[in-house]
């Protein structure tokens, strides 16, 4: 996928009427039109000057929550919860799953820039821990063959057959 312009960037600040309060939508939009799943420096320069914003702010909040990030990641992030819940949940087990369908560690992306993996904190299913966000989804109730689905399903693309696992 080609990257964004400043054209797209600034369409998408006009979108929320260059409001600096809309800071955290717009890196967001940034981010998700990317092809690179981050926002990349000379967008949150481009940001900061247009919304009027310190570009320290920008920083701020582009590090501070962890579904943002400044470097390129996987066309696919998948995001494994490491709260307490999943903890007792099997949630290492987990991630060694994962790591070993996806043929990464936690922290790395696929070659082909498919699939990242991360630890997060909580994504809000303690009730189906452990469980692990990709994109908007949450799948819970994981096992080893669901974990090997989901990766098939990412590397894929079929979002369709990841839409039919996941449990919200």
């Amino acid at each position: 996928m080609q990257g964004l312009t400043e054209d797209q960037v600034l369409k998408i600040m006009e979108g929320y009427g260059n409001d600096p309060q809309q800071l955290i939508a717009v890196l967001l939009d940034i981010q998700a039109a990317s092809g690179k799943n981050c926002v990349e420096q000379q967008w949150a320069v481009l940001v900061s000057g247009v919304l009027n914003v310190p570009l320290s702010k920008v920083y701020d909040v582009l590090t501070f929550y962890a579904m943002f990030s400044t470097k390129p990641r996987g066309e696919y992030v998948i995001e494994i919860c490491q709260s307490t819940p999943c903890h007792f949940s099997k949630a290492e087990e987990v991630t060694r799953w994962f790591e070993a369908a996806a043929g990464i560690k936690a922290g790395e992306t696929t070659p082909d820039g498919k699939i990242s993996l991360l630890r997060t904190s909580c994504v809000g299913a303690c009730d189906i821990g452990p469980a692990v966000k990709i994109g908007d989804d949450v799948f819970g109730n994981l096992t080893g063959e669901k974990v090997s689905a989901l990766v098939n399903c990412c590397r894929e693309n079929n979002t369709k057959g990841l839409h039919s696992l996941c449990q919200n």
